[in-house]
């Protein structure tokens, strides 16, 4: 294997893009460790999709017919109004502008689960660690890691999420390129009281919303709870206790089934609170410090794209360094090659936005109509933005 200074890899992050990231590289020869906080691959998880241009990402993985044997298939959302009467049900399709059949929607941790089993092998993995320091020069990247070690790598990829801890020592504050949305959510599980199966049920009144997801028949479903707010609550971010006040404060008078899931809020293990936000940034790399997956480009839940520009971004951006002597030539390269697809798949979720999170009164009863004629929907016919990048065929 070829280990010169630009050959040595370290990939912060082994959520998607990271272990994505780390399978192409390791297949072009490069010698790749990947850190990650946790203190193993996170499992389970509410589903995500993957859809357009990354289903050929995993296609050429060979990892096709495992996340197909995972596929949730969830067979509708049911829509309520403020005192829990009905006022539609549709295939997720109709909402997502997926593609009935082909599209697939696995669990987050089913989906890492398989990209870490294609790369354990062959990658290093440094679990509950992180990067603390990084000093890019011309020779390589120093790094300093939380647990003492001190190593220097060829190239640094952030891969690390939303809030990418990369990204600020790397390029500044998470402020320079945040954009809030407008929304605040909380997730968490709870019981399954409705005994929903599959399925999901979303209660919407101007500016607030309530979702109860079911992947399954089990025993559990995934909660969550959206909030318009103008300005980010930043006071709560690092104090779960403020989160769960604020909350079951802005859901106090609701009805339906949300002093359940308020009540579940209060007592939740696992929950996760957040602004509904994007990253934008004018360039992905500094140096030899790159940034891919959400750390570069967050487009928000709203999008449905995450995790498949992840996918995608993470093939061409292993293919570019293959491709060039240059680590500067191939960041160039891979922000030329995706840059426009991210943006279109970015922009789903700022135009698509009052479909399930109406703020207004006057968005709540257009998107109603919209459910009572469905010719209104997006439909299932897959959106452009899915699939406006070809893949390249790089040289193995």
């Amino acid at each position: 294997m070829n280990t010169a200074p630009d050959r040595t890899v370290l990939i912060s992050g082994a959520s998607i893009a990271g272990p994505a990231l780390a399978y192409w590289l390791h297949r072009y020869g490069f010698e790749v460790t990947v850190v990650e906080k946790a203190g193993a691959i996170r499992g389970g998880g509410y589903p995500i999709d993957i859809r357009g241009t990354a289903l050929d990402v995993v296609t050429r993985m060979g990892l096709l017919p495992r996340l197909r044997a995972a596929h949730v298939d969830s067979r509708e959302i049911t829509f309520v109004g403020a005192d829990g009467g009905p006022v539609g049900s549709v295939r997720p399709e109709a909402i997502t502008g997926g593609v009935e059949g082909r599209d697939l929607e696995v669990r987050r941790g089913d989906l890492a689960d398989a990209l870490h089993d294609t790369v354990r092998q062959d990658v290093e993995f440094l679990f509950d660690d992180s990067i603390a320091t990084l000093h890019d020069h011309d020779g390589g990247v120093d790094v300093t890691f939380r647990g003492g070690a001190r190593r220097t790598f060829g190239l640094v990829i952030g891969a690390d999420g939303l809030h990418s801890h990369t990204r600020r020592l790397a390029f500044g504050p998470e402020e320079d390129y945040h954009r809030y949305l407008g929304y605040c959510f909380a997730g968490f599980t709870m019981p399954n009281h409705l005994g929903l199966a599959r399925e999901a049920m979303m209660w919407n009144v101007p500016g607030r919303a309530a979702a109860l997801y079911a992947v399954g028949a089990g025993e559990q479903v995934h909660a969550f709870l959206n909030f318009v707010r103008p300005e980010p609550p930043v006071d709560a971010f690092r104090d779960p206790d403020a989160q769960r006040e604020l909350v079951a404060a802005v859901f106090a008078d609701a009805g339906w089934e949300i002093p359940r899931m308020v009540a579940a809020l209060r007592t939740a293990e696992d929950l996760f609170f957040d602004t509904i936000s994007q990253i934008r940034m004018p360039r992905w790399s500094t140096g030899r410090v790159a940034l891919a997956g959400d750390a570069a480009h967050a487009p928000s839940f709203l999008s449905g794209q995450g995790s498949s520009i992840a996918l995608v971004g993470a093939y061409v951006l292993a293919g570019e360094l293959a491709s060039h002597d240059s680590h500067i030539a191939a960041y160039a390269a891979y922000e030329d090659r995706t840059r426009e697809f991210v943006k279109l798949n970015q922009d789903l979720a700022t135009a698509g936005g009052a479909g399930v999170l109406p703020r207004t009164a006057d968005e709540l009863a257009l998107r109603n109509r919209a459910l009572r004629d469905p010719a209104r929907l997006p439909g299932d016919q897959g959106r452009s933005a899915h699939s406006a990048l070809v893949l390249p065929d790089y040289a193995r």
